[in-house]
C-alpha cells in the first residue's frame, strides 16, 4: 500500500516541510514543499501544526490539507500503482496547489454546496450565524483533510454520519459542535432536495445526545444581594447592566443599546421598542420595576454604554464583590478543545447570564409563551435550552419534610 506523510527538514529555527511517499516496497519520494513551520509549533505524531486556532497555523494546515487530498486524488487516479508515480506531475500538482489561492471545489461535492448554500442565504443571515456556518465549513475541510478525499453528496450518508463522529472524538471536539455540524449538513442537503437534488438527508440520524448539563444563572435571591450591595462608581453602570439584561432577557448586542429613545407608553405602562440584531424581531417589552428603578437612578435614562469586552470583565468582579462563590461545574476552553473545570460562580458569569437568568427565573411563573415573545425564541424546544430546571422551591419543600420526619424521630432541630 502506498502512504504519505509530512516531515519537517533542515535544523533552522524555521523549517521547510517535506512530502514523503512511501511505497508498498519500501520505496521512498521526498519532496520538498515551499511550505515553512517553526519547530515548536510542530506537531510531529500528527504532521500538522499544534494549535490550530493561531492564525498562521490555521492557513497553513489548510494548505496541508489540500496537499493531502491533491496528491491522494493523483494516487487513485493511477491505481495506487507506485511504479506509475511521476515525480515531475506530482511536484507540479503541488505547485499549482500552493500557488492557487482560490480552492476550486466540484459542483458534486459536498462543499461547493454548502459554500453556495452560504451564500444565497448570505442576505437573510445576520453575522453570528454566518461565523457558526464557517466553523462547520471550516471543520468539514479538516475531515476532509483527515480522509484525504473530497466528500461527494451521494457518500453524505448514514456511513459518513458514524465516521464524521469518530473523527471528531479523536480530534477532542465537544459532542455539541460536532452534532450541530451534521445538523447543519441535513440542513442544507434538505435545501437542496426542494430544489430536485436526490440525497440521503434521511440517513443522518444521531445518537440520543448525553444529558445535558446544567448551566450558570443567577438566582432572585442572589440578584437582590447584587442590586443592594455598595459598589464603586466605576463598578455601578456594569452591575445596573447586569440586572437590566436578567430582568429583560436580551443579548448585549441588544440590551446595551437601550436607550431612552425606544421607551414607549402602552396602556399607561412604561415599555422598550427596539429590534432584535440576531432575529430582525421586533420586540416590544414592559419595563421590569428593577430596570425602572435604575433608570430612575440614571436621570430616566439608561447607564452609560459598555464595550461587550469589559462589560464581561467588570460583571466578574461584581458578582464576586456580591459573595457569590459557590463552586460551580463549566465548560472551559483550554488551548484550542473545551473540558470541564469547576470554578467559582462569579468567575463563570458572562454577559450571557442575564438571558438565561431571565428564562430560568421566571419559568413556570409567567406563560411561556408570554416569555418566549420575551425573549424572541421561535420554538419552545429552543427556549427550553434556556432553562435551569432545577426547581429550588422543591427542593427546599422536601428538605423541610426530611427535617420535620427526623426531629420527630431523633428531637433535631435546624434551628440555631
Amino acid at each position: 500500500m502506498v502512504t504519505f506523510s509530512f516531515k519537517l527538514t533542515g535544523e533552522s529555527a524555521s523549517c521547510n516541510i517535506l512530502l514523503q511517499i512511501l511505497g508498498p516496497e519500501g520505496q521512498v519520494y521526498q519532496l520538498l514543499t515551499p511550505l515553512r513551520i517553526k519547530k515548536e509549533l510542530w506537531n510531529e505524531q500528527k504532521q500538522r501544526p499544534n494549535n490550530l486556532y493561531l492564525k498562521v497555523c490555521k492557513t497553513l494546515n489548510k494548505r496541508l490539507d489540500r496537499l493531502r487530498i491533491s496528491v491522494s486524488t493523483y494516487l487513485e487516479s493511477i491505481g495506487w500503482a507506485f511504479e506509475k508515480v511521476s515525480v515531475r506531475a506530482l511536484t507540479s500538482r503541488i505547485r499549482k496547489e500552493l500557488h492557487s489561492n482560490e480552492v476550486k471545489d466540484s459542483p458534486e461535492s459536498l462543499l461547493w454546496n454548502i459554500k453556495n448554500y452560504i451564500s444565497s442565504r448570505s442576505h437573510l443571515i445576520c453575522k453570528s450565524t454566518l461565523k457558526r456556518y464557517n466553523v462547520f465549513l471550516n471543520l468539514l475541510q479538516r475531515y476532509e483533510g483527515d480522509r484525504m478525499r473530497s466528500l461527494k453528496i451521494e457518500n453524505v450518508n448514514a456511513a459518513f454520519v458514524s465516521e464524521f463522529i469518530n473523527f471528531c472524538k479523536r480530534e477532542e471536539y465537544n459532542n455539541s459542535t460536532t452534532y450541530r455540524t451534521i445538523n447543519f449538513i441535513k440542513t442544507v442537503l434538505n435545501h437542496m432536495e426542494k430544489r430536485g437534488v436526490r440525497t440521503f438527508a434521511y440517513e443522518l440520524e444521531l445518537p440520543k445526545p448525553d444529558k445535558r448539563k446544567p448551566f450558570i444563572t443567577l438566582t432572585e435571591d442572589e440578584l437582590v444581594k447584587i442590586k443592594r450591595m455598595e459598589l464603586a462608581p466605576r463598578l455601578q453602570a456594569a452591575r445596573d447592566w447586569l440586572i437590566i439584561s436578567c430582568y429583560t432577557g436580551q443579548r448585549v448586542s441588544d440590551f446595551m443599546e437601550f436607550n431612552k429613545t425606544m421607551i414607549q407608553f402602552i396602556a399607561g405602562k412604561e415599555c422598550i421598542s427596539f429590534i432584535q440584531k440576531k432575529t430582525q424581531q421586533n420586540v416590544v417589552l414592559p419595563l421590569h420595576p428593577a430596570v425602572q428603578i435604575i433608570k430612575s437612578n440614571n436621570g430616566e435614562d439608561f447607564p452609560k454604554k459598555i464595550s461587550p469586552k469589559s462589560y464581561n470583565e467588570l460583571i466578574k468582579e461584581v458578582v464576586r464583590l456580591a459573595g457569590i462563590d459557590n463552586l460551580v461545574s463549566v465548560g472551559k476552553r483550554t488551548g484550542f478543545r473545551a473540558s470541564t473545570e469547576i470554578i467559582p460562580k462569579w468567575q463563570a458569569v458572562t454577559s450571557h447570564i442575564g438571558r438565561r437568568s431571565f428564562a430560568s427565573n421566571f419559568y413556570g411563573k409567567i406563560p411561556t409563551a408570554l416569555l418566549m415573545g420575551a425573549t424572541g425564541h421561535s420554538s419552545e424546544q429552543m427556549f427550553h435550552r434556556y432553562i435551569n430546571h432545577i426547581d429550588t422551591e422543591r427542593i427546599c419543600t422536601l428538605r423541610l419534610y426530611f427535617e420535620e420526619a427526623y426531629k420527630d424521630k431523633f428531637g433535631y432541630s435546624s434551628e440555631k
